[in-house]
């Protein structure tokens, strides 16, 4: 978390925590959902306009973490910024570096080349690992080096339903509607 963060949180502690205003899709791109955009309609089927200020971006990957229900948050100064999720608090990208695989998240965490993830498969398809840093979908971009992994024996995927899988790995799709201030 920044300093600045951490020095804003200090200086003002109470600040209310905001709902259904942020969103993760799929491929790792954030999402600004205002009120109007609210009220069209959930996540992801209306999904508000992508965040693509560089530094934003980075700016939210930097104080993105989870609290204790297994919510996804954005520390904005004093403000906690809960996430509406399309599928995983991270996504993850994959890249071969001579026979080793490189795993990287959205949000910059790095994992140690060769160091194996535990795959999930769901019934469409889409490839989630698990990490120390989280639990997250890999990136569509990036089944073909996912695929080179499973042949190469790194991974064997296991088969989980969609449904199940947030309570599973622990974490919350819509922290609007746990919290009870949402559609």
């Amino acid at each position: 978390m920044d300093e600045i963060v951490k020095a804003a949180l200090k200086k003002w502690p109470n600040v209310p925590h905001c709902l259904g205003w942020l969103a993760l899709d799929a491929r790792g791109d954030w999402y600004m959902r205002d009120d109007r955009v609210q009220r069209a309609g959930p996540f992801p089927q209306v999904k508000g306009s992508r965040i693509r200020h560089d530094k934003l971006v980075e700016f939210i990957a930097r104080n993105y973490e989870s609290d204790a229900q297994g919510c996804w948050f954005f520390q904005n100064g004093p403000q906690r910024v809960y996430v509406e999720l399309e599928a995983a608090p991270l996504v993850w990208r994959l890249q071969w570096r001579s026979d080793a695989l490189h795993v990287r998240s959205h949000a910059d965490h790095e994992m140690a080349d060769g160091v194996a993830g535990e795959p999930w498969l769901d019934a469409q398809g889409r490839l989630f690992l698990v990490y120390a840093a989280g639990f997250g979908i890999v990136h569509t971009q990036d089944m073909v080096e996912a695929a080179r992994a499973v042949e190469a024996g790194l991974w064997t995927p296991q088969q989980m339903a969609f449904e199940q899988m947030p309570a599973h790995f622990g974490y919350v799709l819509s922290p609007q509607r746990l919290l009870g201030k949402g559609p």
